[in-house]
């Protein structure tokens, strides 16, 4: 483990798992020099979303953002916003998410915060966005659509969208593509996946990623169960060919 050099730590999609995540951190122990990342989702389907929000955004966190944060902004700032699109975003977890701010009342300055959230963060060597990129086009093209939710037309790529850069997303639990059990990481052409699927019955674990020493931390939210293994033991090699690609017109 890297006792030298800042460690770059990229924390997968909490859905408003508190606990979990403060138990998972706990492990992760990151220090001042550390720079910590969530791909977003932070809210929604757990029962402490606005408690999720104030520690990242206290802690001054970078995060990205994610389909559950584009939702609820759709339906805040849109009066035009349907009654079906607002059912639509309650039956997604966002039910939860009310429950969890006092009086059901979403405060301005998290709003303000999650309008601030990028789409994706360039490190360099690690590209980061919340589910993908539409690998038919180039970066400058990418809309949020596309980058929070994106999943088998990117997923199938046969060879990396960056010739120099790994892709990490969220978004789509790791189980539900090819070949992965709960609590695996998804590795593609170019890509790796780390949304375990917190809050799913099927899996319950939410993934911490120590990018700069490729160490794996898990905790099992329904179990209080840590784990921390290697990366190349963590990951999953996804075949591209097997995933069945659904184009939209």
């Amino acid at each position: 483990m890297s006792e030298t050099n800042p460690r770059r730590i990229v924390i997968g999609d909490v859905h408003g798992h508190y606990e979990g995540l403060m138990i998972l951190l706990e492990a992760i122990a990151p220090t001042s020099d550390d720079r910590v990342y969530f791909l977003g989702d932070l809210i929604d389907r757990g029962p402490h979303s606005a408690q999720v929000v104030n520690f990242v955004k206290r802690n001054n966190y970078s995060c990205l953002l994610g389909n559950h944060e584009q939702m609820l902004l759709s339906i805040l700032t849109d009066e035009r916003a349907s009654s079906p699109r607002m059912q639509a975003w309650l039956y997604s977890g966002g039910q939860a998410t009310v429950a969890s701010y006092h009086e059901a009342t979403i405060p301005d300055d998290h709003v303000d915060w999650f309008k601030s959230l990028p789409t994706y963060i360039d490190l360099g060597d690690i590209w980061l966005t919340h589910a993908g990129v539409d690998p038919s086009k180039p970066v400058i093209e990418q809309t949020a659509e596309q980058l929070c939710w994106i999943r088998e037309e990117f997923h199938s790529i046969p060879k990396p969208y960056f010739p120099d850069k790994q892709i990490i997303i969220g978004h789509t639990i790791t189980f539900t593509l090819p070949g992965v059990s709960p609590g695996q990481l998804a590795q593609g052409q170019g890509w790796l996946g780390i949304d375990t699927g917190a809050y799913h019955p099927r899996s319950g674990w939410l993934t911490g990623l120590d990018i700069t020493n490729n160490l794996v931390y898990q905790v099992n939210i329904f179990r209080n169960y840590l784990r921390a293994l290697p990366l190349k033991d963590a990951a999953i090699a996804i075949d591209p060919a097997k995933i069945k690609v659904h184009r939209r017109d």
